[in-house]
C-alpha cells in the first residue's frame, strides 16, 4: 500500500499511517509518501510506539514500514 501524505503537517502523515496500516497483511508493506521534514522522525519513532518495523527510506520522501502485528 501507498499512503500519498505530501502536504500534510505534522503529525497527519502519521496519523493517516496509523488509520490505515492494519489494511495490509501482516508481513507486508506500507510506503508513506510525505514531504514533512518531521516525518523522517516521526515515522521510525511510530513504528517503535507500535511494534511495526521501519524498513528505511526508500528514497526522498518514501518511508517504508512492515507491518507485525
Amino acid at each position: 500500500m501507498e499512503l500519498d501524505c505530501r502536504g500534510m503537517l505534522c503529525p497527519l502523515p502519521v496519523i493517516e499511517l496509523a488509520k490505515r496500516y492494519a489494511e495490509v497483511a501482516v508481513g507486508e508493506l506500507v510506503v508513506v509518501l510525505a514531504d514533512d521534514v518531521a516525518a523522517r522522525t516521526d515515522i521510525p519513532a511510530w513504528c517503535r510506539m507500535r511494534g511495526q518495523e521501519f524498513v528505511g527510506e526508500d528514497g526522498p520522501g518514501r518511508y517504508v514500514v512492515r507491518r507485525l502485528s
